[in-house]
């Protein structure tokens, strides 16, 4: 799938995702995966339904879903590289990824965000229902220190 819209191209094709690029991005600007290494950011994006933005043959974002495509989806990954911030990418992003064929019909659909609820909740996501159920191994800064702490 692919769309062209105000000069940049969204798609789903993962051969067009700059591994370097999203690479950066998340080793070094995002909060979730600071000093991630290369191989991972790679690996993730091999197993995963990848979505990228375009412009002028760059990529300007990038989203990622975990998913079994039958019952269970995880957004994340998402971003919009600074300089392209504020034009609507992010909610023409969500769109493509919330229709998308692939994720129709799923029990669950889920993501973890720190500062970005409003734009997600225009999508149908809200606060998890019973946090009670939910449970996590959470390994603090691994990136960071190379092992991480439990």
């Amino acid at each position: 799938m692919e769309i062209t819209e105000k000069g940049f191209i969204f798609s789903d094709d993962r051969n067009l995702v700059d591994v370097n690029a999203v690479h950066n991005y998340l080793s070094t600007q995002s909060y979730w995966a600071k000093e991630i290494p290369f191989e991972l950011v790679q690996k993730s994006i091999a197993n995963s339904l990848c979505f990228g933005v375009y412009k002028d043959g760059k990529q300007a974002g990038f989203a990622r879903w975990v998913t079994d495509k039958a019952t269970f989806a995880y957004l994340c990954d998402v971003y919009i590289e600074e300089n392209f911030r504020g034009l609507g990418l992010s909610k023409k992003l969500m769109s493509l990824m919330m229709f998308h064929p692939d994720l129709q019909g799923l029990r669950t659909y889920c993501l973890a965000t720190l500062d970005a609820h409003g734009l997600y909740a225009q999508f149908g996501f809200k606060p998890v229902g019973s946090p009670e159920k939910l449970m996590e191994i959470r390994i603090q800064d691994i990136y960071i220190n190379g092992k991480g702490e439990m």
